[in-house]
């Protein structure tokens, strides 16, 4: 098992390029099942989840062309509407086969997903969805099947109007894929507002889509008959972008964001400066300055456009070494403080009652051997591990390959001491 060893107490400097964003690729690659052409995708980050996405796709008949940075895919020859088990346990957005499986071959069958431990994820909102555009849903044996009923013509799902109880992003793009080739409109409303929904968006508007108000809480779908293929641009990480620039933050240093976008990060650079940190954005560049402790900064997590729970972790970590004493409340995932046994190992000083942490900065962390729990706390592990003193070793990392393309490269690019081992 492989493991990141780090050696701190380094500043960040330099320029490191954004990759393409892990949760837009996912979804948009789902969309190549709704069309039999080709769809050229670009900007494909190389990470494990997009590599079992592909593989998901292929083992149904799709076929896969890559390329550095690129993958071609056609689903003409699509004979499988199955996502097995074992493909589905590993990766939660291989639920997103489920809408366009349904919307254009009238059937699917679709293991309940896994994936990170970080609480349920329900997938009732997807079949509600479905049950509402006319999909006949039964589960058994931890299955979802999911079938069109034969009436008189094609198989297809019919619009409709679906109200989300809860904001979700999978569930959004799910039925938004769905309804992209369902019979009439369809309205999503209390609609995830995901940058990510939106690039998903432009993807199947340049297959033929006509899709409007995405980015907004209400999308209007309105089915067509069939989609052609396209090529599309993977929007950068922000997420990634968040995390570096927090490393930075922590460590000190001057680093320079490429392939990155500020408009869609604005909460997290506000808390950056709140912090201390001091920002210049200029077209796709974002560059970030810190030659002092940072100040503890308090955050609470909700949907896009409020601060991203997937940044909540990596906050965390510069609480523990920043001046003064902050609150990090989680309001998205039951069980996303998984991380904060893991700093207690290096010394830092968190209180938690129930989706409340409290952490009080202390000047230096010890470096420990310490284990990541799931994606995100995976960087705040490496975030402490950069700030803490003598070596810090990082076990499990298969959690941060699934999100993170090379992290080791790129920090150790900037200065870092860090290096994996097996």
């Amino acid at each position: 098992m492989q493991k990141l060893a780090i050696q701190g107490g380094t500043t960040l400097h330099g320029e490191v390029r954004i990759s393409g964003a892990k949760n837009a690729a996912l979804p948009i690659m789902c969309a190549g099942l709704l069309t039999a052409d080709e769809l050229h995708l670009d900007n494909m980050p190389d990470l494990h989840d997009v590599a079992t996405m592909r593989k998901l796709l292929v083992q149904m008949g799709v076929t896969a062309a890559v390329e550095p940075g690129a993958v071609t895919l056609c689903g003409a020859q699509v004979d499988k509407l199955e996502a097995p088990y074992d493909m589905v346990k590993t990766m939660r957005a291989a639920i997103l086969v489920l809408g366009p499986l349904v919307a254009r071959f009238g059937e699917a069958r679709v293991s309940l997903p896994g994936g990170c431990a970080i609480g349920s994820r329900p997938v009732d909102l997807h079949i509600k969805g479905l049950q509402a555009m006319g999909a006949e849903i039964h589960i058994e044996h931890g299955y979802i099947h999911a079938q069109v009923p034969h009436g008189k013509g094609a198989k297809r799902l019919k619009g409709a109007r679906i109200f989300f109880d809860l904001v979700s992003v999978t569930g959004t793009e799910n039925l938004m894929m769905a309804a992209a080739l369902a019979d009439g409109v369809t309205v999503l409303e209390n609609a995830a507002r995901e940058p990510e929904v939106v690039d998903l968006a432009h993807c199947l508007i340049a297959m033929g889509a006509k899709i409007e108000g995405a980015g907004s809480d209400t999308i209007v779908i309105t089915g067509v008959e069939k989609l052609h293929g396209a090529r599309h641009r993977i929007m950068p990480d922000r997420i990634e972008s968040g995390t570096f620039l927090v490393a930075a933050a922590a460590a000190g240093g001057d680093i320079t964001l490429t392939d990155a976008r500020a408009d869609i990060l604005e909460n997290v650079l506000e808390k950056l400066q709140e912090a201390g940190a001091t920002i210049h954005t200029a077209g796709n560049t974002i560059n970030l300055k810190m030659n002092k402790r940072p100040q503890a900064v308090n955050v609470r997590t909700s949907p896009y456009p409020a601060f991203p729970t997937d940044m909540q972790a990596q906050f965390m970590a510069l609480n523990c070494i920043a001046a003064g004493s902050a609150m990090v409340v989680e309001t998205i995932f039951e069980n996303r403080f998984m991380h904060v046994q893991e700093l207690r190992r290096l010394g830092a000083q968190i209180d938690v009652e129930g989706n409340t942490a409290v952490i009080k900065g202390i000047l230096q962390l010890e470096g420990a051997t310490i284990m990541a729990t799931d994606l995100r706390a995976s960087a705040c592990l490496v975030i402490a591990g950069l700030v803490a003193q003598g070596e810090t070793v990082i076990d499990r990392i298969y959690h941060l390959d699934r999100g993170y393309e090379h992290i080791e490269a790129k920090l150790s690019a900037l200065g870092a001491n860090i290096r994996r081992i097996t």
